[in-house]
């Protein structure tokens, strides 16, 4: 069961902007040389629109600055600048396929090009491209049956002391794999552990569970994600009266002591979990997981975000 419905055939174009041109995504772009493409030489970050606006944008620009740092690498545009291309990008993609709802954003910083070889040294200067398309319009029968997961048996969450997950490089490898494995169970989406057995995320996605009037979720030292989304679920989101949320680190063999579970990014924002594997979870409109989600859509028309549509 996919977690998202095509609103329009639309959908299939992809508005690109490489270094301030404005094109198809399909169209030839960057260099074969391009450290992004060879090495995975590379910093990335995803927003979503609300109305005309960014949400979180703030946010999101803080996480691309640490990643970009992690990497030494310097970024070339500055929050002022990535608006001012995202608002060019997000109205050329409108005037193209006349889609009036809400897009998905995503901005790819590689070093640059250069002689073939690993030395960062190499790259000549740091280069950028954004792609907009329209945000997938969530399926409501997986908002009201819930999603099935699986954890990976084959692989494990790479270690912090390699390359961190909490840097949203282009080193992806890991999580493609993990759910590519879990597809071929028939899950639409992963489990991750790390190498000590404890759950991290999945690999789009952070991991939320709940137990009674508690809300679990893996620490960050777990090897997940500081995801924008778990930030405000942790600390703006306003919760039932006696809700609490922990952070602490969850084992597989604990799976089956929540009676719910949900997934959150800047995509998906809240989307119920049914099960992980063997593990069933409550889902419906009574549940936490539904509060939540209708609590995150109160946050969002509060604080919608960036304004870059005139």
């Amino acid at each position: 069961m996919g977690l998202f419905k095509k609103a329009s055939t639309r959908m299939s174009f992809i508005q690109a902007n490489s270094d301030g041109r404005l094109h198809n995504a399909e169209a030839p772009s960057i260099s074969p040389l391009d450290r992004g493409y060879l090495y995975g030489d590379a910093v990335y970050e995803v927003w979503r629109t609300f109305g005309r606006h960014v949400f979180a944008f703030e946010e999101h620009w803080e996480r691309l600055e640490r990643s970009a740092g992690a990497i030494g690498l310097s970024l070339p545009l500055d929050q002022a600048g990535c608006l001012i291309q995202i608002g060019r990008t997000v109205s050329a993609y409108r005037l193209e396929t006349g889609w009036n709802s809400d897009c998905y954003i995503r901005l790819q910083v590689s070093r640059g090009t250069g002689a073939l070889g690993l030395d960062p040294d190499l790259a000549d200067r740091a280069r950028w491209t954004l792609f907009v398309r329209g945000l997938d319009e969530l399926d409501r029968t997986v908002l009201a049956q819930g999603q099935c997961l699986s954890v990976v048996r084959k692989y494990r969450r790479n270690a912090r002391i390699s390359i961190d997950p909490a840097s949203k490089t282009g080193n992806y490898m890991n999580n493609l794999l993990c759910l590519r494995e879990v597809r071929t169970r028939g899950a639409a989406d992963a489990v991750i552990l790390n190498q000590g057995g404890e759950v991290t995320e999945a690999p789009t996605s952070n991991l939320f569970f709940v137990a009674g009037r508690r809300i679990y979720t893996p620490p960050l030292s777990s090897g997940v994600l500081g995801g924008v989304t778990r930030q405000i679920v942790l600390h703006r989101l306003s919760r039932p009266e006696g809700v609490s949320i922990v952070e602490r680190p969850i084992l597989e063999s604990q799976l089956g002591d929540f009676n719910e579970c949900f997934l959150a990014s800047t995509t998906k924002d809240i989307v119920p979990v049914s099960t992980i594997d063997e593990h069933r979870y409550d889902v419906g409109p009574e549940t936490i997981t539904i509060g939540l989600k209708t609590a995150f859509a109160v946050y969002m028309a509060a604080n919608p975000g960036v304004w870059i549509e005139g």
